[in-house]
């Protein structure tokens, strides 16, 4: 079994996997700073509480966008895993190539949503992360990371809209029975979800327009990645746990491969 872990922004998500099936899932909020201990007391209870005792991992793979956890957390997965953690950035094998301008400037989570909507649904493939951004990435049919967009996510624009406006209470995050809104709560729910939706079809007709791809596979992931995907036609799949599943094989092509192997490495 391997654990993998994504530290996003807001949350840190968990997975167990043995071999190719997800075993367990659970979540932690992003916080700083935390100790080692803390990290590693926190983890060994999650999966205690899946019934999964922290000795039995075999491996650890971590994708962060959070510099300023990793020490500690890396020194917890050491100390309370017995593992030794991969972390996704320079030197780690990923089989795309990735041909942007500035490559090292590419999130870790963005690299393993694109590794996994490439081997599980092939290129060309627009991927879509409703995170704390938004996030557009393609990936053409011959594994390059070609081009991203990053747009700020639904929870920025309504703390934006609740923090900036006096009159504006902090909402739940959900579509409204119609966008024809009568008081406030609904009036900031129509912008926020249809102001989304709005955004997210456009986006994904000008990446069409402007490559061509007429036939491009869009799939989606995030945590209101469904909630968009509900109300579209214009996204194709949506996967709740497609960084997971990247990380997964990231960390199997840095098993396997040779230890003289530089190709498709992250620069």
């Amino acid at each position: 079994m391997i654990l993998v872990i994504d530290v996003g922004n807001t949350n840190m998500t968990l997975g167990v996997y043995q071999g190719e099936e997800l075993k367990a899932t659970f979540r932690l909020t992003t916080e700083t700073p935390r100790t080692s201990d803390e990290y590693g007391i926190l983890i060994t209870q999650l999966l205690q509480n899946n019934g999964i005792r922290a000795m039995e991992l075999e491996g650890s793979i971590v994708a962060s966008v959070v510099p300023d956890v990793m020490h500690a957390l890396m020194g917890a997965l050491i100390r309370y895993t017995g593992t030794r953690p991969m972390n996704v950035g320079p030197g780690i094998r990923t089989g795309l190539s990735i041909t942007t301008e500035n490559p090292r400037a590419i999130g870790a989570d963005r690299i393993v949503d694109a590794v996994a909507a490439y081997e599980k649904y092939g290129g060309p493939v627009l991927v879509l992360d409703f995170g704390t951004a938004t996030t557009y990435d393609l990936i053409t049919e011959s594994g390059e990371f070609a081009a991203g967009i990053t747009a700020p996510g639904i929870r920025i624009s309504a703390e934006a809209l609740w923090t900036k406006a006096a009159k504006l209470p902090n909402i739940e995050i959900r579509k409204p029975k119609s966008i024809l809104a009568q008081e406030t709560i609904t009036s900031m729910q129509a912008g926020l979800v249809y102001g989304q939706i709005g955004q997210t079809e456009y986006i994904i007709r000008k990446v069409k327009e402007e490559t061509g791809l007429r036939d491009l596979k869009v799939v989606a992931t995030g945590g209101l990645g469904r909630l968009i995907y509900e109300e579209t036609k214009a996204i194709d799949v949506y996967d709740s746990f497609l960084t997971l599943e990247g990380l997964r094989i990231i960390y199997s092509k840095n098993k396997k491969a040779p230890h003289n192997s530089k190709s498709a490495e992250l620069p």
